[in-house]
């Protein structure tokens, strides 16, 4: 059993696909949830509303994962808003498309700002308020491990430097009895690859469920992470990518 009551959690990127999810998962099973969204306000006041139904405290907060000082503040009104902080979820992230030969380099650091930069941001800010049973976990991406086909390369390498992040934060925090984990979507349905999209069979062939994930799935898997249950893990990676690595 998944229990997080009494629970307080800040999910950035909690205002669709993946965060959403993560964020009304967290709820689901007793936590209070602040998020972050940069600019979709109708869609974190539908999350917000949806997290009060279940019971639970929510709050919205408007930050843009591109700037550090914003990450900062969400980090400082969540703490002020929920009493505390005992769980963080790292969902923020921009994609970029392209071969590393054409690739704009003010996109790259753009998606670097967000993918990796914020990350480290996000951990620095919230370490402080963090006690025993704390929980770090980062999203990430199967393409961290595996790059199947060109023109992912760079959103790949953005997101395969969590993997070393998770690592060392893990041994940095363990004394203190926090840990850190990395989750690892594999293709899930959301708007921005969806499952009836272009490239969407291609993806599909390459799993061994034959299937996208749903939100919720991954939700899931970081959920448990979150939980007392997953107390003794840390420093690793859950993937959740129907086998697409397998």
């Amino acid at each position: 059993m998944i229990d997080l009551n009494g629970k307080r959690a800040l999910v950035t990127g909690g205002s669709r696909g993946i965060g959403a999810a993560i964020a009304l998962a967290l709820a689901e099973n007793g936590a209070d949830v602040a998020f972050t969204y940069a600019n979709a306000a109708k869609r974190a006041q539908g999350v917000k509303s949806q997290i009060e139904a279940k019971g639970r405290k929510a709050v919205a907060i408007q930050a843009d994962s591109a700037d550090p000082k914003a990450i900062e503040r969400a980090v400082s009104e969540a703490v002020g808003a929920l009493g505390g902080i005992d769980i963080v979820v790292n969902s923020a992230a921009v994609g970029l498309n392209g071969l590393i030969a054409d690739i704009d380099l003010d996109a790259w650091q753009a998606m670097m700002d967000v993918n990796v930069r914020a990350p480290v941001v996000l951990s620095r800010a919230v370490i402080p308020h963090l006690s025993s049973g704390g929980r770090i976990i980062f999203i990430g991406s199967a393409l961290g491990d595996r790059v199947p086909f060109p023109g992912v390369t760079a959103y790949a390498m953005s997101k395969s430097a969590l993997l070393s992040l998770t690592r060392g934060l893990a041994r940095e925090l363990g004394p203190q009895g926090v840990t850190v984990n990395l989750v690892h979507p594999g293709s899930t349905d959301t708007e921005a690859n969806p499952a009836n999209g272009d490239f969407a069979e291609v993806q599909r062939s390459l799993t061994a469920l034959g299937r996208f994930g749903d939100p919720a799935e991954v939700a899931h898997a970081v959920a448990f992470l979150a939980s007392p249950a997953a107390s003794v893990i840390t420093g690793t990676v859950l993937t959740a990518d129907g086998g697409a690595n397998a």
